[in-house]
């Protein structure tokens, strides 16, 4: 028998976590996995716009580590969990610090303020980068509400939108599209 997608028991506005806790659908810890899961999907948008192997190699890179961030965003840390869940890393930080230094190594000096735009890839980027501030904003949330989040989490989303805006400049780049300086209206 096939899997089924619908169980049906979320159907009044609750859901569980893993370890078996139900909790609102609109229950902060809901709230930060799903934004996760929101960044991921953009991200996927990003590498099939950009079209270039060593970007789309980062990404899907990013987007298993988005997953393991995920699953630990949505497990009760008051409950046992039987299953073996992946975790980060201080490693998984790192890599993206090594990144932005190699992408940032062959960028021009940014003298302004950048406008998104001026490539698909690059724009909807700058959007991945938003939605990971989000996200990050929520587990900062989440903290202040005595939920538990592993400190690398939020270390590993802040570099995660830094690695992002990089990315965005590195894409433009690349693609040799133009880079939109805001120049203030003065």
């Amino acid at each position: 028998m096939a899997f089924k997608i619908y169980t049906k028991t979320g159907d009044k506005g609750a859901t569980s976590l893993i370890g078996g806790v139900r909790v609102p659908k609109n229950h902060i810890r809901i709230e930060s996995y799903g934004t996760v899961d929101e960044l991921n999907s953009y991200l996927g948008m990003v590498n099939d716009m950009c079209g270039e192997p060593q970007v789309s190699e980062w990404l899907r890179e990013i987007q298993d580590r988005l997953f393991t961030l995920g699953s630990v965003l949505a497990t009760n840390p008051d409950k046992e969990v039987k299953m073996k869940l992946p975790d980060l890393h201080d490693e998984d930080v790192v890599w993206l610090e090594q990144r932005i230094d190699q992408m940032n190594e062959v960028l021009p000096e940014m003298r302004s303020f950048i406008i998104p735009g001026g490539q698909l890839a690059a724009s909807t980027c700058h959007v991945a980068r938003c939605v990971c501030r989000r996200a990050e904003r929520l587990c900062v949330g989440m903290q202040e509400q005595e939920e538990q989040v592993p400190q690398l989490i939020l270390q590993y989303l802040n570099r995660l939108s830094d690695f992002l805006f990089v990315l965005s400049r590195y894409i433009t780049h690349i693609h040799r599209a133009e880079e939109l300086p805001w120049r203030a209206r003065v």
